[in-house]
């Protein structure tokens, strides 16, 4: 009995004892429900950033704001990315570019349309939206999966995904694969599309000449640093000797074009179940289907009895209902554009009607509305400006209500090496869009070749000329070395990935045969080789100019190129920056842009002596610590996906 009692008085005393007996067992309490709402929140947000949780919604075909009439046709643009990568490459652009341009394309009111959209359009005479769009990703990467499907979601924006049947035979890790694409089917945003069975090229020679003859992707990739644009895809030509003289027939180079048609249809029918609707050839830009009328006639009857539609040219973003389904056109935005370029080449594509749609980006208005305008289009972007020229010509901006003489001037050119970027001091009277300013001194890199000019009295001197190349250019390779690294390179290659033990052992030995000659040096009187400048080589010039009096000191990239350099007599002028087409230059994969994006980062312009600022377009404050932090915290994210 008294031991009942101890108990039921135990059991009443714990009734009674307070949940929390001390403060540390509070804050137990607050922290475990805090880590579990922080468990709930992250995985909350890793799983809507990972995963599609909604379906492609068609647009709605009756909406009248929406469609246009067989008599007010607007045609549609296509749009065609290479591929997709988080930070962007020369090549792969940027999953944060991408997002911008397709909340662009949003904002100005675009809806995609399907391929299918496409076949009634052409075959069927069915309207499209106004605000036509149709997107591709080329290539069939498994990155461009990766980083793009979100955003489709996001947009409610649908593409066709293109892929190389090849690829699904040998099972390459690094592009998608059939079962990845069953996968895309089930929420609609993707639709399927393909290159054709290969990436392969032939009749290929080095750029001084030497006959490669054919490389597949792999090799190309390997060495494409060696080789200009003598070269050809697989289906686009007879296969040619070092004289370029075909070692096939024409039976034998039919059979050989159709076989690969034919080795396409088998293994989209096995691998994916259908063969797509969708065919995008390559290359583009040829005479119809091929370089040679033999070889078209031949692309021409496969593709045309395969396919429903054919993207033939590149370059060009607007198709309308004269346009043949197989020959239709796309431009392809490259990685190192700015979201004004995209916007500019769209508009000049359209047809005078339309051309008003195109609403350009301003970015940050408070530092966009401190500039006039004068021509083409300028985004403000955190610590920079890129100033978009028009096509063919220039773009300009000009600082309002400023006038000073003399100063010292630092900022960082990001623009590419073909094209001019212009800094205007000094200058004198209004520039128009067919006026230049009356009076000015300026600093220009032009074509990767610095200058700086003196405006006055209608007459233009130059004051330093600096050819960026040279400037840099510490230890100059001759051209018999060049010659002997694409000698060099060529056999590792061909050693790299050749078919048996023997002949890559074969290589090796040439290789190493090849890498021990000691070719004459520039020291001892060889030519220097002076690579080609690419159409998307960057560039990054930084200047540090003082103005004061009549001198001028200049310093290009910590390297002083001017000192105490004699100006004629100038009053106090404004301030101005300038973009302009540089010409179409060179370009390993036939890219042709009239439009130039000047890029002007960290302008910062003070008197000489630094004690009184005129702008500043530097970062400062909260926006200098937000910057620092996303740039650290995308450091700490690439070393997870590098590493991990």
């Amino acid at each position: 009995m008294a031991e009942d009692k101890q108990e039921k008085r135990a059991s009443a005393l714990a009734k009674k004892r307070p949940l929390f007996q001390t403060k540390k067992d509070v804050i137990k309490f607050v922290r475990g429900i805090l880590e579990l709402v922080s468990i709930i929140v992250i995985a909350y947000v890793a799983i809507h950033s990972l995963f599609v949780m909604k379906s492609y919604q068609h647009y709605d075909e009756n909406d009248p704001k929406i469609m246009s009439t067989r008599k007010s046709d607007h045609g549609f643009v296509a749009l065609s990315y290479f591929g997709v990568d988080r930070q962007g490459t020369d090549s792969l652009i940027a999953i944060k570019r991408l997002d911008e341009e397709l909340s662009d394309l949003k904002r100005l009111g675009y809806v995609t349309v399907s391929q299918k959209d496409l076949e009634d359009y052409y075959y069927h005479d069915k309207p499209l939206p106004k605000k036509a769009v149709f997107i591709m990703f080329e290539d069939g990467r498994k990155d461009t999966l990766l980083f793009t499907e979100k955003l489709l979601e996001k947009m409610n924006y649908q593409a066709s995904i293109l892929t190389y049947g090849e690829k699904f035979k040998n099972n390459d890790q690094k592009f998608v694969s059939p079962k990845d694409l069953q996968n895309l089917k089930k929420q609609g945003f993707w639709e399927l599309g393909t290159n054709g069975y290969r990436l392969s090229y032939i009749n290929a020679y080095d750029r001084y000449g030497r006959f490669l003859g054919e490389l597949d992707s792999r090799e190309f990739v390997e060495i494409n640093q060696f080789i200009g644009r003598n070269y050809n895809h697989y289906l686009m030509d007879y296969i040619r000797d070092k004289n370029h003289i075909p070692v096939e027939s024409t039976r034998e180079m039919d059979k050989r074009l159709s076989k690969d048609y034919q080795l396409m249809k088998q293994v989209y029918g096995q691998r994916v179940g259908q063969l797509p609707d969708l065919y995008c050839l390559m290359h583009s830009n040829t005479s119809r289907y091929g370089n040679n009328a033999n070889v078209s006639a031949v692309n021409a009857r496969n593709l045309e009895g395969m396919f429903k539609l054919n993207v033939n040219r590149e370059g060009y973003s607007w198709n309308s209902r004269k346009s043949s389904p197989y020959d239709l056109t796309r431009l392809e935005p490259q990685a190192w554009w700015y979201r004004n370029h995209l916007l500019m080449r769209i508009r000049d594509d359209l047809p005078k009607k339309d051309k008003g749609n195109i609403k350009f980006v301003k970015g940050n208005k408070r530092k966009f509305n401190q500039w006039k305008l004068v021509k083409g289009a300028a985004e403000f972007k955190n610590d920079l400006v890129a100033v978009t020229s028009e096509s063919e010509s220039n773009g300009l901006i000009a600082l309002k209500n400023k006038q000073f003489r003399d100063c010292h001037l630092q900022c960082e050119l990001l623009g590419n090496k073909i094209g001019q970027q212009t800094i205007y001091l000094r200058t004198q009277g209004t520039a128009t869009k067919k006026k230049d300013y009356t009076d000015y001194l300026a600093v220009s890199v032009e074509n990767n070749v610095l200058y700086v000019r003196q405006k006055t009295a209608g007459h233009v001197r130059t004051l330093v000329k600096q050819d960026m190349f040279k400037l840099h250019d510490d230890h100059p390779v001759s051209i018999p070395q060049d010659k002997q690294a694409a000698l060099t390179a060529e056999l590792k290659v061909r050693a790299k990935f050749a078919r048996n033990n023997t002949t890559a052992g074969l290589y090796r030995l040439k290789a190493a045969k090849a890498a021990r000659k000691k070719p004459k040096t520039v020291k001892q009187g060889a030519k220097e080789y002076v690579p080609t400048i690419q159409i998307q080589d960057p560039g990054d010039v930084k200047l540090d100019l003082t103005v004061a009096g009549d001198r001028l000191d200049l310093k290009v990239d910590g390297i002083r190129v001017a000192k105490q350099v004699k100006l004629a007599g100038q009053p106090a002028g404004g301030l101005a920056l300038e973009s302009i087409f540089g010409g179409f230059g060179a370009s390993q994969r036939n890219i042709a842009d009239d439009v130039y994006d000047g890029v002007f980062k960290n302008l910062v312009v003070t008197s000489p002596d630094d004690q009184r600022t005129y702008y500043d377009e530097r970062l400062h404050g909260w926006d200098l610590f937000k910057d620092k932090w996303n740039n650290f915290w995308n450091a700490v994210i690439n070393w997870f996906i590098v590493n991990l």
